[in-house]
């Protein structure tokens, strides 16, 4: 889901600096606090680090920008989660453990992180993460896969499929450009189960969610905590988007984590 800027409460008057800074292979992060960094925070789909301002004030972070999204390049060709954790892990090598704090598609990555690089992560928290679908994903519409039986067979250009594709598109598909519109289908498909049994038990796993969130359903949370063997923090009448009561909520788990680090 494309999140609109943050109007969170959360932190405020806390006093805040945040520094560019250009982490191991050309990964872009705005740096609060002193070094070495304690947190990683990871943003939603079409947002940047940006949106963790005041979350993480007060604490030792980098709020990650993702490739592909704001000032940063997208990347090379179709990446999937988990070729964003690898990206991520070869330009933390060295460093950490953090607790990672993941919105939405930023979630999707801080658990295959988890999963393939336990060294890197000492904790999740995790908010409007789709991990589990709770409803079966609706099929394409009768005449896009009509188009793409006859694109397969030759009998139909490309270009009727993508406007098939984008007449009946997300909002984030039709807005995607080049390469992270593959993105987007390809991520959208994936599954976690795998990752969220090799995390289970074995690290601190905190799911903070809106009550009214309609892209990442409380449904679906509440699967993945079952996965996990943990609880959801449910935020009373909050949406998807990392604001009000949902930020404040996010930020009041991740000092505790730390408090109790």
């Amino acid at each position: 889901m494309v999140c609109p800027p943050t109007g969170s409460r959360a932190g405020a008057g806390a006093n805040l600096v945040r520094v560019l800074t250009v982490l191991a292979g050309d990964v872009l992060a705005d740096r609060t606090g002193a070094e070495p960094a304690r947190v990683l925070a990871l943003h939603g789909w079409g947002r940047t680090g940006d949106d963790f301002a005041a979350i993480v004030a007060g604490t030792d972070a980098l709020a990650v920008h993702l490739p592909g999204f704001g000032r940063t390049e997208p990347p090379p060709d179709v990446w999937g989660s988990p070729q964003y954790a690898e990206h991520l892990a070869t330009a933390l090598a060295g460093t950490g453990p953090y607790v990672v704090v993941g919105h939405s598609f930023g979630g999707r990555v801080a658990v295959r992180l988890a999963a393939a690089h336990p060294e890197l992560v000492s904790a999740l928290v995790l908010t409007g993460v789709p991990l589990v679908r709770a409803t079966a994903a609706p099929r394409p519409r009768l005449a896009l896969r009509l188009a793409k039986r006859l694109h397969a067979a030759h009998l139909l250009p490309t270009g009727v499929v993508d406007r098939l594709r984008r007449s009946g598109g997300s909002a984030d598909y039709n807005a995607a450009q080049g390469v992270m519109r593959g993105v987007l289908v390809r991520v959208v498909g994936e599954d976690y189960t795998v990752d969220l049994a090799r995390i289970a038990g074995r690290l601190p796993v905190h799911l903070v969610w809106g009550e009214a969130d309609d892209a990442a359903p409380l449904a679906g949370a509440r699967m993945a905590g079952q996965a996990l063997g943990v609880d959801v923090e449910v935020v009373p009448g909050a949406g998807h988007l990392l604001e009000g009561d949902l930020a404040d909520a996010v930020r009041g788990r991740l000092l505790a984590v730390l408090e109790g680090a």
